[in-house]
C-alpha cells in the first residue's frame, strides 16, 4: 500500500501539521511509503517525497505522476470552494479517498448551519471513501451531511512525535525569558484577531500583582504582530511579556511543558491541538469554553477578564502535582493506518 497525504507541510507549525507528519512518519516506520503535496502558500524545494507545486495545475499534474493506492486530505478552517474543488479532485476514480476535517468551529458557524445534504460541501464529502473527525462535533457534521457511519471514525489527532519529547534546546531568548521569571504563562498560536491575545496581555497586570515575577510568552506570528507589540510595549510590565514568533515545534513543546499555565483565549476556535498537547505534557489550560474543550481544561467564558484573572490566580495559587491527561501510545495512528488497510481491503500483518 502507498499512501499520498494533501495539507499543510512545515513550516510553519501548526495543528495540521502536526498530525499530518505524525502520520507519514508513523507510517513510513512501518514499511509503508507514504508522500505528501503541500497545499498552502509556504513552499520549499521538493525533497524526501514531500512536494511544492506552485499552481492548482501543478498539483493534478503531481496527482498524476505519482503512485498511491490511497489520498489522504487534511484540511482545516472553513470549506471554501476552493478547498471543496480540491476535495473533488481528490475523489476521482483512481485510489480510495480519505478526509480528515480539523477545524472544528466550522459545523457551529452560519456558514455550518446552513451547509445541508443538498449542498456542494455534502455532494463533494460524500464522495469520499472515508471521512475522519477529530471530535464528536465533525462527526454529527458529517452525519447531517448525510454520510453513512460505516465510513466514518472519530480519530483524535496526534499532537507531536516521540523525538520532539527529549528535545533540551530552547532558542536563546525563550531560554532567558524562563530563567528570569516564574510562574511562566504560555500561549501558542496565530497572532490573530480571533485569539484574544489582548485579553492575555491586559490579565498580566492583575498576575504580577500576585506573583511579581510572572511572566507571559506567546508563540506563533499573523497579523496583528506590530499591534499586539505595540501593546505589550505601552504596559509597565512589557518586558516580562516576551512576543517571540514562530518557534520550532519540538522547542515548543519544551517550552510548554516547562510553563506553569496555558492560556487559549479565544473569540473562535476549534479542537487546539495546543492544548491536548499541554494536556499530554502536564500543563494546566485555561481556555475559552467553546463546547468541545478536551476534559481537564479549566473553562471561561469568552472574553472575560474578570473570569481569566480568577482561574489564573485559582490555579497559580493552589499547584498540583502535574499528570499528564492523555497517553504517548501511538493508538490513534494505528487507528488511521488500520482505516487505509479497511478501505483498501489490505489484510492485517
Amino acid at each position: 500500500m502507498r499512501v499520498l497525504q494533501l495539507g499543510p507541510y512545515p513550516p510553519p507549525h501548526g495543528g495540521v501539521q502536526s498530525n499530518l507528519v505524525a502520520i507519514r512518519t508513523f507510517l513510513r516506520s512501518r514499511g509503508v511509503p507514504c508522500a505528501v503535496i503541500n497545499i498552502t502558500r509556504h513552499r520549499q524545494s521538493d525533497a524526501d517525497e514531500v512536494y511544492y507545486p506552485e499552481s492548482a495545475v501543478g498539483l493534478i499534474r503531481r496527482l498524476e505522476q505519482l503512485h498511491y493506492d490511497v489520498i489522504h486530505l487534511h484540511v482545516g478552517g472553513m470549506l471554501t470552494r476552493r478547498l471543496l474543488s480540491l476535495a473533488l479532485v481528490c475523489t476521482l476514480p483512481r485510489a480510495k479517498s480519505v478526509l480528515t476535517f480539523h477545524s472544528g468551529g466550522y459545523p457551529s458557524t452560519d456558514a455550518g448551519k446552513s451547509t445541508g445534504p443538498n449542498s456542494y460541501a455534502g455532494l463533494i464529502l460524500r464522495r469520499f471513501d472515508g471521512l475522519i473527525g477529530v471530535n464528536p462535533e465533525i462527526m454529527s457534521f458529517y452525519a447531517r451531511l448525510g454520510v453513512a457511519r460505516s465510513r466514518t471514525r472519530l480519530i483524535l489527532p496526534h499532537s507531536f512525535l516521540p523525538e520532539e519529547r527529549n528535545v533540551d534546546t530552547m532558542p536563546p531568548a525563550l531560554e532567558s525569558f524562563f530563567s528570569t521569571h516564574s510562574p511562566v504563562l504560555i500561549s501558542v498560536g496565530l497572532l490573530e484577531p480571533e485569539y484574544d491575545l489582548a485579553l492575555q496581555i491586559e490579565a498580566m497586570a492583575h498576575v504580577r500583582d500576585l506573583f511579581p515575577a510572572a511572566g507571559l510568552v506567546l508563540i506563533g506570528s499573523g497579523s496583528l504582530q506590530q499591534e499586539l507589540s505595540g501593546k505589550i510595549g505601552a504596559r509597565p510590565y512589557a518586558e516580562h511579556v516576551l512576543l517571540c514568533g514562530d518557534v520550532p515545534h519540538a522547542a515548543t513543546l519544551q517550552a510548554i511543558s516547562r510553563a506553569q499555565l496555558m492560556l487559549r483565549t479565544t473569540l473562535y476556535d476549534g479542537d487546539a491541538v495546543s492544548v491536548r498537547e499541554a494536556l499530554h505534557l502536564g500543563t494546566p489550560v485555561i481556555a475559552s469554553d467553546n463546547g468541545m474543550r478536551p476534559a481537564g481544561v479549566q473553562l471561561i467564558p469568552k472574553s472575560s477578564l474578570q473570569a481569566l484573572q480568577d482561574a489564573v490566580e485559582n490555579i497559580l495559587s493552589q499547584p498540583a502535582a502535574r499528570k499528564a491527561a492523555y497517553g504517548s501510545d501511538d493508538s490513534n495512528l494505528q487507528a488511521v493506518l488500520d482505516f487505509y488497510r479497511e478501505l483498501t481491503g489490505e489484510k492485517q500483518p
